[in-house]
């Protein structure tokens, strides 16, 4: 099974869309890259692991630390990626975080039938 790497973030509505998101597919694992605020708020259905980072940190930092964090978690080729919540930073962190890893990503989101690689 494919693993889902989500941003888990700031944004109006944005973590239910990533709730449908985990709860959508069987998922290998999960990992969601947020930050403190999410850590006694957020609840989902499956396991996930959650990634801490300091929002406050450079785009290289937050991808070195989003890197280190994953570093050999991930044992697929590609995994599913939602960054439907969070801002442009985050993402980029993401991106270059799993790139390094040599890992492909395919975007992943809720739509009017279902979760579907977009």
């Amino acid at each position: 099974m494919t693993d889902l790497v989500a941003c888990l973030s700031t944004g109006t509505g944005t973590w239910g869309h990533v709730s449908k998101v985990i709860e959508g597919m069987g998922w290998g694992k999960i990992f969601l890259i947020t930050n403190e605020s999410a850590k006694d708020k957020f609840k989902s259905q499956k396991d996930a692991e959650m990634v801490f980072i300091d929002t406050k940190k450079t785009i290289t930092e937050m991808a070195e630390d989003i890197k280190k964090a994953l570093q050999g978690k991930i044992n697929d080729l590609e995994v599913g990626l939602n960054i439907v919540s969070g801002e442009g930073r985050e993402h980029m962190a993401i991106i270059s975080a799993l790139l390094q890893l040599g890992v492909g990503v395919r975007l992943v989101a809720l739509t009017k039938e279902g979760v579907r690689v977009i």
